[in-house]
C-alpha cells in the first residue's frame, strides 16, 4: 500500500472515530433557536416533543439544550412582555401625546393625537393653547370609537392624565396603559409618528396663526393616512385611498395599460405629493 493510500486511510478512521457526537443539521439548530425564542416558557423536553410529534424530527432533549439560546440576565419568565403584549393587541390599542409647535410670532400651541397601532392611521388631531383634562376628554370622546375593538388606550405620565381623567377614560371602555418614567420609547408608535410630522411637515412650514396651523395639520394627515407608504405595513398606507383612484394595471409589470395615466396631486403646496392611477380622459 503506497504511502499517500495509507495516509488517506489515516485520515477516513481519524474523522469517523472523532469523539462526541456528530452534530445536528444547521436548519434544525436554527428551528430550536426560534422556538426557544418565540416560547420562552418552553423548556428543552417541551420542544424535543414538539418536533417529534410536529414535525416528525427525534431529538433528545439534551441535545435541544446545548442549541437554546441562553436566556439574558433579569429577562421575565413569561412571553407576555411588554413588547410581545403590543404586537398581539395592537389592532385593540390606541395611543395618544401631546407636541409643541409655534406661529411665526413665537405663539405656542399644543398639538394633541391618536393614533391606532395596528392600522397606524391618525384618528384625530386638536390643537390649543391651554390644554387640560376636560379638553383632553373630549378629544379622547371624538376618536375613540373610530376603529372597531378599541380597548387599550397608552399614554405617559403628564400631570394633565390625574386620578379623574383617569376614571372618565375607563368609563369609555378602556383600559389604561401608561409608559414608564422617563421611557418615551415604549410609546414608540405615538412618538414617532410625532417626529414625523415635524420633518415633514413642521420643520418646513411656519403657520401665521392658529386657523392655518389647523390647516396645515389636517392637509397633511389626509396625505399621511391616505397617501403616505409605510414598511411597517407590509408595505401599505394606514387608511384605504379613495375608491375613484384605485386603478391597477393588468398586463405588463412595468409598463402601465392603455388608457391609463400617473395622476400627481400636489400636497400643502409642493411639499408632498401623491401618485395615483387614472383612466387618461379623466
Amino acid at each position: 500500500m503506497s504511502r499517500w493510500h495509507r495516509a488517506g486511510w489515516a485520515l477516513l478512521w481519524r474523522w469517523k472515530s472523532r469523539p462526541g457526537r456528530p452534530p445536528i443539521p444547521f436548519e434544525l439548530r436554527q428551528l430550536i433557536r426560534r422556538m426557544a425564542t418565540d416560547h420562552p416558557l418552553w423548556g428543552e423536553e417541551r420542544i424535543a416533543n414538539e418536533l417529534l410529534l410536529e414535525l416528525g424530527l427525534r431529538v433528545s432533549p439534551r441535545r435541544v439544550g446545548e442549541h437554546m439560546p441562553t436566556r439574558a440576565p433579569g429577562r421575565p419568565h413569561s412571553d407576555q412582555r411588554r413588547p410581545t403584549f403590543l404586537r398581539n393587541y395592537a389592532k385593540a390599542i390606541v395611543a395618544c401625546d401631546f407636541f409643541v409647535t409655534a406661529s411665526v410670532t413665537f405663539r405656542l400651541r399644543y398639538v394633541f393625537v391618536v393614533i391606532h397601532h395596528g392600522s397606524r392611521r391618525l384618528l384625530h388631531f386638536n390643537l390649543t393653547a391651554h390644554p387640560s383634562a376636560a379638553w383632553t376628554l373630549q378629544q379622547l370622546r371624538e376618536a375613540i370609537g373610530f376603529e372597531d375593538g378599541d380597548r387599550y388606550l397608552m399614554h405617559d405620565r403628564d400631570s394633565i392624565f390625574g386620578k379623574n381623567l383617569k376614571a372618565s377614560i375607563e368609563r369609555l371602555g378602556l383600559k389604561i396603559i401608561k409608559s414608564p418614567i422617563c421611557s418615551p420609547m415604549t410609546n414608540a408608535i405615538c412618538e414617532r409618528v410625532i417626529g414625523t410630522i415635524r420633518r415633514e411637515c413642521l420643520d418646513w412650514l411656519i403657520p401665521l396663526s392658529e386657523a392655518q396651523l389647523r390647516w396645515i395639520l389636517k392637509s397633511w394627515i389626509v396625505h399621511y393616512n391616505r397617501g403616505r407608504v409605510q414598511m411597517s405595513l407590509g408595505p401599505g398606507v394606514p387608511g384605504p385611498p379613495a375608491p375613484e383612484l384605485v386603478v391597477k394595471p393588468q398586463n405588463s409589470r412595468h409598463r402601465l395599460d392603455a388608457g391609463l395615466r400617473v395622476r400627481v396631486t400636489s400636497v400643502l403646496g409642493g411639499l408632498h405629493h401623491d401618485y395615483s392611477l387614472a383612466t387618461a380622459h379623466a
